[in-house]
């Protein structure tokens, strides 16, 4: 039977999905979120819990392509495309290395450096306004190299932070190692972005669920969309594993899974699942560094926390190939190893694996649909959707229920592919 009918009607509960319901109520419209499990389950549960502005550049760099070949031949490499026959993957990455250049770079940085600096000065502020316990802390992020011409590689990363008005201090290894006595000796320097932060993802996104209902959103677990009901270019239902829903205005927030509900509406999103990796302790190590690390030879990612600690990190584009890799799970652990004179936390470890929603320019897909009248995405922020996911819902509030939005939502706008 068709459940009661929401103004908006939003496919998918995790960081995304959750931030634009609950942005949407503070504006007045009635919501209902679908998801297919329980909220937060997906990529926004064993992720790093970063807030990063600093990560405004892109992976789309000259020099990204020789990698992602190379990397075919190491199944522990931080960046690996497997090489089983796969036409939609290979027509992405066909796609994805015409953005390879230093013109896409700066555009795909400034439009990204715009929604994580708005982003991250909404979920400061969310976080304080509507007492989020999620573990949210001021520390900034620290880079961490123990190759000088890695380090040399990294300068447009750099200079796009100049240019964008972002904070980076460039650090001797001394500096790193004073600063951080976790580290191992043989650094050769660091950056430290002193306007990062951190939370536990999990807890942020249940705090986001307990504010939505709060608010009066309904949250229907175990709702896996299998259809659609059309009338012309209107969505009028969407059938799921937990019964019918009907709303006038439908947002696609599904991350990963995307590409695949897309194509029941007879849409082909330029995404590709980038499986990511994590292991957490249940405590963190006796000597946790105090800021969060990327461990850049490596390609890690360290979070401590008061009640856990995590390394993730990696990229793997497999498809949609299910299950943990320990290839790639050992890979975390010696690449911690390297720099940390503790590299593990404490107590239980739970390993885990997700999939990212990535785009094929880098950049998130944001805003309604020209194909269907009543349809808006809010998809593919890649290993970003924790970091974007406050700004994604103040737009897609600003959008659908106004006032004028705050951030130029041209470009993340689904008209660059005629979607």
């Amino acid at each position: 039977m068709e459940r009661s009918r929401s103004d908006v009607l939003i496919m998918g509960g995790g960081v995304i999905g959750l931030s634009c319901a609950l942005y949407l109520l503070k504006a007045g419209a009635s919501v209902r979120v679908l998801e297919q499990d329980t909220p937060g389950s997906g990529s926004s549960h064993g992720n790093c819990g970063t807030i990063t502005p600093s990560h405004a550049g892109p992976l789309t760099m000259p020099g990204m392509v020789g990698t992602a070949l190379r990397s075919m031949l190491r199944k522990d490499a931080p960046l690996y495309v497997n090489p089983r026959p796969d036409p939609e993957r290979a027509r992405w990455l066909l796609g994805f290395a015409r953005h390879c250049t230093w013109r896409d770079y700066q555009l795909a940085g400034e439009a990204r450096g715009a929604i994580l600096a708005r982003s991250r000065s909404l979920i400061g502020e969310l976080v304080a306004s509507d007492e989020l316990d999620c573990e949210f802390e001021d520390v900034g992020e620290l880079y961490v190299y123990r190759d000088e011409r890695t380090l040399q590689r990294d300068r447009p990363h750099v200079e796009l932070l100049h240019r964008l008005g972002m904070e980076v201090r460039v650090l001797l290894g001394d500096d790193v190692l004073a600063l951080e006595p976790a580290l191992r000796e043989g650094v050769v320097g660091g950056l430290l972005h002193p306007g990062d932060a951190r939370l536990r993802p999990d807890r942020y996104v249940a705090e986001l669920a307990r504010r939505v209902r709060e608010l009066g959103g309904a949250i229907e677990t175990g709702a896996r969309v299998d259809s659609f009901v059309t009338d012309g270019a209107r969505i009028t239902h969407v059938r799921t594993t937990g019964g019918v829903f009907s709303g006038e205005r439908v947002v696609m927030a599904l991350g990963a899974w995307s590409p695949l509900v897309s194509k029941l509406l007879d849409i082909r999103l330029p995404m590709q699942p980038g499986k990511g990796y994590s292991l957490t302790w249940t405590q963190p190590p006796v000597n946790a560094p105090t800021h969060s690390l990327v461990l850049r030879e490596a390609a890690v990612c360290v979070t401590p926390w008061t009640s856990g600690y995590r390394l993730g990190s990696t990229m793997e584009f497999s498809g949609f190939a299910e299950g943990l890799n320990d290839v790639r799970l050992q890979a975390l652990r010696r690449g911690a190893a390297a720099y940390l004179h503790e590299p593990e936390g404490q107590g239980e470890v739970t390993p885990w694996w997700g999939w990212r929603p990535m785009s094929v320019d880098e950049l998130p897909i944001i805003g309604p649909s020209a194909r269907w009248s009543n349809l808006v995405y809010a998809t593919a922020h890649g290993m970003l959707g924790i970091s974007m996911s406050a700004a994604t819902g103040e737009l897609v509030a600003s959008l659908l229920a106004g006032p004028a939005p705050t951030l130029d939502a041209a470009p993340y706008t689904p008209a660059r592919f005629a979607l």
